[in-house]
């Protein structure tokens, strides 16, 4: 076999090599239509009321500039530079309202008309932040145009590290300037606030999740930068010292650490285990929140470019990272989808940043409206997780119905077998039971009868051994029909033998039933049960007739209640006769003195009948007196499902 080439590149990397290409084609598509859509221009006011040429006045000197303009320098409010120009409305328009326009400045302005002031954006704190683009409209009271020329000054106050910025200005009718006004007070006004809610329920919602999944530590991190941009986002710069201006300030200057958080965020998504190392991201922010809290504001602007700005860059580029390497091992569809939202606001941010270098001639700061990209992959990863959870579940749901249809098949399966093995084991047992019956019953009576034949005995011997197989025969074949558990039918037909059995004897059978329903049903009684109690009644009849010497039996049949409440079914055998001698109670031994071959037969047949009443959970109990003999056989409550009971 001919070996592989050793610079051979196996389908596998391959496969992730061009996953990477079109991961990167499709990041560079994003950024180029980032570009392209922030090289639109917003709508603007009609031309002819557009101020763009402007006398600068500052630190003593006039120049004549046009608008816009990026400031040379930084300035205190004593220093503010000061623009003035001239307008003049149409004929017959000074009586309408006028308005001047402002849509972009860097920090604060305060706009006069012929010398009076007409506003002054320091009283408007959202006005104030240098990352936002807030824009302004002052009225123009009609008392202060008049025809022909009219003078408008604008004082710009700079604070912070980066230079001031004048965008165009616009003076003319108020219904002219009012609705592209509007729409840039929409779109960077209250688009943020928009996205700072979303922020507010997505650290709810992530809160929530992160308390109930805390070995997914991941939720927990993007709950706090979610709240940590909500603050920042809330909180207006204090235009004064106050008790809270520090905190305020350490709050709007922490994007650095909501950056890190996000990263944090990221790398946990994407796979990656946490280090203590990455304690280092939080560092810059760290130190920008005490700036302001330990310093003073102008200790944090200063720091703000040179640690919170390129740590923000920093953080987007290794998130960049983080999600393109997921994304091309792991096929994560979250990483991806981050991955494209972190090329967005990575291009802003670049756009931004040329800005404060004065590359790009207009300064329209779009981070923090790109950051609504990141709210969005979050949203959709996120939801993407959860869609994808409720399928694992649906199919985890499927296979276990499907398991547990095929478990019930095995089962029924296997109860059908355990049914047909204890069928057969009753089935066996009742063959044994039967021929255990037949065998000390008809078995012992059929060699009696041939014992007798052979002896040449075929008087009346012969005939009372086949009457007593016949006997027993009945007998057998009677415990097998279904009584429904009721013995009083049993008896009912043990009543007829008994009678039969007496009536050469001379001997009345006094039946007697105490109790309304005689004996309880017992649902759980079976042919063994009643074939035991009938020979048990048969051994106290046959003794009474052959040794008692009595003229009447009596049988008294009743339900009795024990202390503990529980019915239990009483069958009493009561004979007249002469009892065995003396006053007599047993445990089924017989008196002293009692003897000879009489008293062993007696002693075998009372055993006997104690063991068939042990058999069936019963107890028996015999007294005995010069007025007669009595057996008790007290039934059970339940009667046992063996016929192994031994009392």
């Amino acid at each position: 076999m001919s070996e592989a080439p050793a610079n051979a590149v196996s389908p596998g990397r391959w496969w992730r090599a061009s996953r990477i290409i079109q991961y990167g084609l499709l990041q560079a598509l994003i950024a180029a239509l980032c570009v392209l859509a922030l090289r639109q221009s917003l709508p603007q006011p009609p031309a002819e009321y557009r101020l763009s040429e402007f006398t600068l006045h500052e630190r003593g000197t006039e120049r004549s500039v046009t608008l816009p303009l990026f400031t040379a320098s930084r300035y205190t409010i004593e220093d503010s530079p000061r623009f003035t120009a001239q307008f003049t409305p149409p004929a017959g328009e000074a009586r309408w309202p006028w308005s001047v326009y402002l849509p972009r400045f860097t920090n604060s302005v305060e706009v006069s008309v012929n010398g009076v002031v007409i506003h002054d954006s320091r009283r408007d704190p959202a006005a104030n932040r240098p990352d936002r683009n807030t824009p302004q409209i002052a009225d123009i009271p009609a008392t202060l145009l008049h025809d022909g020329a009219n003078d408008l000054s604008i004082r710009l106050f700079v604070r912070g590290p980066i230079a001031g910025f004048l965008d165009r200005v616009w003076v003319g009718p108020d219904e002219a300037l009012r609705p592209i006004y509007d729409l840039r007070t929409t779109l960077f006004v209250t688009v943020p606030v928009v996205i700072s809610a979303w922020q507010a329920i997505l650290a709810v919602i992530l809160g929530i999740m992160w308390v109930m999944r805390r070995h997914e530590p991941a939720y927990g991190v993007l709950a706090a930068a979610m709240a940590m941009g909500f603050l920042q986002a809330l909180l207006q710069t204090p235009m004064a010292e106050t008790t809270f201006s520090r905190l305020n300030i350490a709050v709007i200057s922490s994007a650095p650490l909501e950056s890190a958080l996000v990263l944090t965020f990221a790398l946990l998504l994407c796979g990656w285990r946490w280090r203590r190392w990455w304690l280092v991201f939080f560092v810059p922010g760290i130190a920008l929140a005490l700036a302001a809290l330990l310093a003073s504001r102008e200790v944090a602007s200063a720091l703000f470019p040179l640690l919170g700005v390129p740590m923000v860059g920093l953080t987007l580029l290794i998130t960049a990272f983080a999600t393109a390497r997921a994304w091309s091992k792991q096929h994560n569809v979250a990483a991806f989808l981050l991955g494209c939202a972190v090329t967005i606001m990575l291009t802003c941010w670049i756009v931004d940043l040329l800005s404060v270098f004065q590359v790009v001639p207009n300064r329209i700061f779009v981070s923090r409206l790109s950051y609504s990209a990141i709210l969005v992959a979050i949203g959709a990863g996120l939801t993407w997780r959860f869609a994808r959870a409720l399928n694992q579940v649906d199919g985890f749901a499927g296979r276990l119905v499907q398991q547990v249809a095929e478990a019930e098949e095995k089962l029924k399966a296997s109860f059908a077998r355990e049914e047909e093995r204890a069928r057969a084991a009753a089935l066996a047992r009742e063959r044994a039971r039967l021929m255990r019956d037949l065998h000390d019953g008809l078995g012992g009576q059929l060699v009696s009868i041939v014992a007798l034949s052979e002896r040449g005995n075929a008087g009346a011997g012969i005939g009372e051994a086949a009457r007593a197989a016949l006997k027993d025969l009945r007998l057998v074949i009677d415990s097998m029909d279904d009584i429904g558990g009721d013995l009083m039918l049993a008896l009912a037909s043990w009543r007829e033998r008994a009678t039969a059995q007496l009536r050469p004897h001379g001997m009345a059978l006094d039946w007697q039933i105490a109790t309304a329903k005689g004996l309880p049903v017992h649902p759980e009684l079976r042919p063994w049960h009643v074939i035991q109690i009938v020979r048990i009644l048969d051994e106290a009849l046959t003794n009474a007739v052959k040794h008692a010497g009595a003229s009447r039996i009596t049988v008294r049949i009743e339900t009795l209640t024990g202390e503990d409440g529980v019915e239990r079914g009483c069958i009493t055998v009561a004979d007249d006769g002469k009892g065995f001698g003396k006053g007599f109670e047993t445990g089924f031994e017989l008196a002293a003195g009692g003897g000879g071959a009489v008293a062993s037969k007696t002693a075998r047949g009372l055993r006997n009948m104690q063991d068939r009443a042990a058999r069936c959970g019963a107890e028996l109990g015999l007294s005995s007196s010069a007025g007669g003999t009595q057996v008790r056989l007290a039934l059970p409550h339940r009667f046992p499902d063996s016929d192994t009971a031994t009392g």
